[in-house]
């Protein structure tokens, strides 16, 4: 079944234990990435997303760590039958993790400055990629990275390969970050915020060039972003985070046609239109994200929820739950509360 996940992600909790107190970062997320679909994972900043990719690759920086929860990662052996491997309970320096990142699960960050080292060329960094997770020669190496750049757009590779990334713009960085993620033929890409720093014109190519690979490669994404507009475009199923949790979860379609849960209402509200009257203000979300030592009681939501019900919703914490068919929903507008 080609839509069965590829990725299974249950309850996960990733915690950073502090001097000041305990920051819930992830605090019981659970979705699925069906395999060669696109999942988009969007939420206001803080909201838990980029921790979440962390957390799959096991990358999370100290004093951070995952406490709870499974991240199942589904993979064929050479008889063709299946089998499933918890990332949580792997060893975050061993081996075995190791050859997961970049080979299996590969990751393109938000500023691909920081995430080359300035003092080796763009060629030599992605053939030790290569070279990492593949038995071949350096000379073979280097003809992968000629085509790779190719593949991405950037203009006469055989000469760009030999240049440093600080003689690259922003966009082209970018491109030659998405290159490295592809040099092993990941079957999952996890894009983290790919057009943040990126002007506009930029930032179409990057999502038109992920999308053109995710087609012809038939890998899944998950493409993490605070923009609706971008989830519009590339995504194909949606989860909305907030405060480390999902609170929904469905097709595009649904998600933009028929949200439920008060957040995504009010995230959608926010977009602008070329329908709004000229002049007017954006409705925005009241209020902000609290701070992570000062989390709220109940639905974490609903401090600065129009539709939070009294005597309930500040008590007790809701569920995500199925909604019809293809959605499910964290609040209590649509569930009973737990006895």
């Amino acid at each position: 079944m080609t839509n069965a996940p590829i990725l299974t992600v249950d309850n996960l909790k990733s915690y950073f234990f502090t001097d000041e107190g305990t920051v819930k970062a992830v605090d019981g997320a659970s979705f699925a990435v069906p395999a060669g679909k696109t999942v988009g994972i969007v939420g206001e900043s803080g909201c838990g997303k980029s921790v979440t990719a962390l957390s799959i690759l096991r990358i999370i920086q100290r004093p951070g760590r995952i406490v709870d929860g499974e991240i199942m990662l589904r993979r064929a052996d050479g008889a063709g039958k299946t089998d499933e491997l918890d990332l949580a309970q792997l060893d975050p320096e061993g081996g075995e993790i190791r050859a997961i990142r970049g080979g299996e699960i590969a990751l393109v960050f938000q500023e691909p400055m920081t995430s080359f080292s300035p003092h080796y060329t763009i060629g030599n960094q992605i053939i030790e990629t290569i070279q990492l997770h593949q038995d071949i020669s350096k000379a073979e190496a280097r003809n992968r990275t000629i085509e790779l750049l190719r593949m991405v757009g950037i203009p006469r590779p055989e000469r760009r390969i030999d240049e440093y990334p600080f003689e690259l713009s922003g966009g082209l960085r970018q491109r030659v970050m998405i290159a490295m993620a592809l040099s092993c033929n990941p079957r999952i890409l996890i894009a983290d915020e790919p057009t943040t720093a990126l002007d506009v014109t930029t930032q179409a190519q990057i999502l038109d060039l992920l999308r053109e690979i995710q087609e012809r490669t038939r890998m899944s994404v998950i493409i993490i972003t605070h923009d609706m507009g971008v989830i519009a475009e590339m995504a194909d199923d949606v989860i909305v985070m907030y405060l480390g949790r999902v609170v929904e979860s469905g097709p595009v379609d649904d998600i933009f046609h028929q949200p439920k849960h008060p957040y995504t209402q009010a995230l959608l509200r926010s977009i602008p239109s070329i329908f709004a009257e000229p002049r007017s203000k954006l409705p925005t979300i009241a209020g902000s994200i609290p701070h992570p030592h000062n989390r709220p009681s109940g639905c974490p939501f609903h401090p600065r929820c129009s539709e939070r019900i009294a005597g309930l919703c500040e008590v007790h914490a809701p569920r995500l739950l199925p909604i019809g068919e293809r959605q499910m929903a964290s609040c209590f507008l649509y569930h009973e509360p737990d006895n």
